[in-house]
């Protein structure tokens, strides 16, 4: 029979503090392997913790991005259970009185609009890391990393509102996007910022009650969330149509392999005997704290996108490429503010067409030298400004477009100033006429044959005598005038 999917995401976002949520320990990337740690992430006997309040300021700031409702009273819970990277046994969460409660993110599915709602937020340590001695399930020996224990996290879990991996990779990107936008993390998948499991469960098509669902692990990419969810969703579909039952299990993701393999038995929540953390205190959420947060919040990256494709005039791809990092979208609307001003001064582009241009340099020229150079947006390797002045050098007929894309090049390079750069390398376009006259008479006096293919008819012989003119010049000559140029001396000399 058709199956329906149904899919929840439970995600874990790393908060970007300078210190651990309950001690002093640095929370740097990349340290040496427990050099960041102190009896209290560590769990020695006598210490007690105390609350970061940046960690609850960005918890709270998550909540009101995702259109959560802020808890006006929350407390902490200890979750028990054993495992190598707990060195306490029980590790410091949130059960029933989660900091945020509901919310939601839109995606677009299959070109509509869907909204997956979210069912809480809450606020928790993280656990060590386990390094494994080749893969999980074939691992004779395993060591561990405490630097990560106390970093303070949020777990954000979905509403089972998705209905297929492409979904889920769409929820998930748009999530990463909203929380990337706020600063509070630096949702880095590949430094373990930003985690996700997923449940995924099959039901008969037109029923209401789930099915048995299975939880997936070690989802460390996009990629890997949706090419796990499908892998998933076949052998679930397998295991029906064949007459099994699904059996309720956390699973490992093998990316080598390609598919999910047994991990344990799933826990339930009462496994984790949940009981308020005694070393805590309640937190009480003044309305004026939540307010001076509210009001701290950017514009959301889907308001963006929608003001770039009404405001702008810019197409949907673009605004939605331009708006994916908000340290591109920032460089994107200075730029554009930058040189919008001028050409406005000057009775050239209006706001809309300088915002097209300079959209196009950063999704062609600027994109490209980023990707190339395998740079983070958090590096963009020309100001604003330089952009814009390269720009206004087009416009004023001091470069042309083709000597631009060098130019541009060397900006990225070097971090100079366009102007310098075009006065250093002699750069200036020639619009001189005389000069551009005698230039093509030479190459159409060199050039006998293509002339008279031209003369017969060969149209596209010109394209040829132009690109010879551009060779003699270095690039350098005003192709607007060269071609005009050309023709008028071509007809002469008929």
């Amino acid at each position: 029979m058709p199956y329906e999917t149904v899919i929840g995401l439970e995600v874990h976002v790393e908060l970007k503090t300078e210190a651990k949520v309950f001690c002093s320990c640095s929370t740097a990337f990349g340290a040496a392997p427990n050099s960041q740690v102190c009896p209290v992430c560590l769990g020695l006997p006598g210490v007690l913790p105390v609350l970061n309040e940046k960690a609850l300021d960005y918890a709270l700031v998550a909540g009101l991005a995702l259109g959560g409702q802020i808890a006006e009273y929350s407390k902490f819970d200890r979750k028990n259970y054993f495992y190598p990277d707990l060195p306490k046994a029980y590790q410091i969460s949130q059960y029933d009185l989660p900091l945020v409660v509901g919310g939601q993110v839109e995606i677009d599915s299959g070109g509509q609009k869907k909204r997956i709602g979210i069912i809480r937020i809450h606020l928790e340590e993280d656990t060590g890391k386990l390094v494994h001695a080749g893969d999980l399930a074939e691992s004779a020996s395993s060591v561990v990393d405490f630097n990560r224990c106390g970093v303070p996290l949020l777990e954000i879990v979905s509403q089972p509102d998705i209905r297929s991996p492409e979904e889920a990779k769409a929820y998930l990107t748009e999530l990463r996007t909203i929380i990337a936008y706020t600063g509070i993390s630096d949702v880095k998948m590949e430094e373990g910022s930003l985690r996700c499991d997923a449940n995924v469960s099959l039901r008969p098509e037109g029923a209401s009650e789930f099915g048995t669902r299975t939880e997936i692990k070690n989802l460390n990419s996009f990629r890997a969330v949706q090419k796990a969810l499908e892998y998933e969703v076949e052998r679930q579909c397998e295991v029906l149509e064949s007459g099994g039952r699904v059996v309720l299990e956390t699973r490992h993701w093998d990316e080598a392999k390609g598919v999910t393999v047994p991990l344990r038995s799933k826990e339930e929540a009462d496994e984790y005997r949940y009981f308020p953390e005694p070393d805590l205190p309640a937190v009480v959420m003044e309305p004026e704290r939540v307010e001076r947060l509210r009001r701290s919040l950017p514009e959301p990256p889907a308001a963006r996108r929608d003001r770039y494709v009404v405001e702008l005039g810019l197409t949907p791809y673009a605004a939605e490429v331009l708006t994916a990092e908000r340290p591109l979208a920032d460089f994107f609307e200075r730029a554009a503010a930058r040189y919008g001003e001028a050409a406005g001064q000057a009775g050239a582009a209006g706001r809309g067409d300088a915002s097209t241009v300079v959209a196009n340099w950063i999704l062609g020229d600027l994109l490209r030298i980023i990707n190339a150079a395998g740079l983070d947006f958090d590096h963009i390797p020309v100001t604003p400004a330089n952009l814009a002045g390269m720009l206004q050098l087009i416009d004023a007929g001091t470069i042309s477009g083709k000597i631009a894309k060098s130019v541009f090049e060397e900006m990225c390079a070097t971090g100079k100033d366009p102007a310098a750069i075009v006065k250093e390398k002699g750069l200036v376009q020639i619009s001189d006429e005389a000069e551009l006259a005698r230039t093509i008479a030479s190459v159409l006096d060199a050039n006998p044959q293509p002339v008279a293919d031209y003369l017969g008819g060969k149209e596209t012989a010109a394209g040829f005598l132009v690109g010879q003119v551009m060779k003699a010049t270095r690039g350098r000559a005003n192709p607007a005038a060269v071609n005009r140029l050309l023709r008028e001396e071509l007809e002469r000399r008929r």
